[in-house]
């Protein structure tokens, strides 16, 4: 299935860095959130990305211009109706995202593909709030989408092969490094990297040893290019405790569960590097 216009539901930052890829990759793209001030933040991101991608030589001043003629941003949420995909970034919850599904299947052609961004959560229970179950995958990009390669692709146990095979072929027309994986919890990356860097806090409360001194060990000893305390905080510790907590009530197995010394850090406000302070201070 060739797709030419590409729906994105959510214009925060995942929203409106997916936005900006496919801007970026030719694609037509229309682009809602419930909010005006949402959809004119997500806008002032998508500019501002392109902006700075053509301040790095990575973009001519023609291509950026041409990629911005071609976004339009709304809060109605009927302009999706002329997509061939449409990709949902909106809050990482249940509930939202199944309504919003339900909404989509009301709004968009019978052949519409209906994607979810989730990095924690079961694309098959998101499918579940659909009336076309069969036509949703998980297109799960990695923040900062622009600058990311991987996108998982994932599929369910329901999903339309043919469904399944454009996604794929989308997420690499991206440009991206378009991985194929099962809906289980915490998809290929998540399932891997949750409990290493869980691990990596018990560690430091068990040995006594510093953040900065195991994330040095796993730069020059595992040849890591970031350790896993600087790289918790870059994802954000509320983000890390919420795919933790999510994959650990899918497996039950103790490595996923946050850490109580996670936790505590999220309930006081330590989330890393976009609160200024996390494993490390930024201010």
């Amino acid at each position: 299935m060739a797709i030419g216009t590409v729906g994105v539901v959510g214009l925060g930052t995942m929203g409106a860095g997916i936005a900006q890829v496919c801007l970026e990759a030719g694609h037509v793209v229309v682009a809602s959130d419930a909010a005006p001030e949402a959809v004119a933040a997500g806008v002032g991101r998508i500019e501002a990305g392109l902006a700075k991608r053509v301040a790095k030589g990575l973009l001519t001043d023609e291509v950026a211009t041409a990629a911005r003629a071609r976004l339009t941003a709304t809060t109605d949420s009927a302009a999706l109706g002329a997509a061939g995909i449409v990709i949902e970034a909106i809050v990482e919850e249940l509930a939202p995202k199944r309504a919003l599904f339900a909404s989509l299947h009301e709004v968009c052609p019978a052949d519409t593909i209906l994607a979810t961004n989730t990095s924690a959560l079961s694309v098959s229970a998101i499918a579940a709030g659909c009336g076309r179950p069969e036509r949703v995958v998980g297109l799960h990009f990695f923040n900062p989408a622009p600058l990311m390669r991987l996108v998982e692709v994932v599929r369910t146990e329901v999903v339309d092969a043919d469904v399944f095979a454009s996604a794929l072929a989308f997420a690499a027309a991206l440009g991206k490094e378009a991985v194929p994986c099962a809906d289980t919890p915490g998809f290929l990356v998540n399932r891997l990297l949750i409990p290493i860097l869980n691990d990596a806090i018990r560690a430091m409360e068990e040995t006594g040893a510093s953040p900065e001194d195991i994330d040095r060990a796993m730069r020059f000893g595992a040849g890591w290019p970031m350790g896993p305390f600087a790289l918790a905080d870059l994802v954000g510790l509320d983000v890390h405790a919420h795919a933790s907590e999510a994959i650990w009530r899918g497996l039950r197995e103790e490595r996923m569960a946050p850490p109580a010394r996670l936790q505590r850090m999220v309930e006081a406000g330590l989330l890393g590097r976009k609160a200024g302070r996390g494993f490390y201070d930024y201010s």
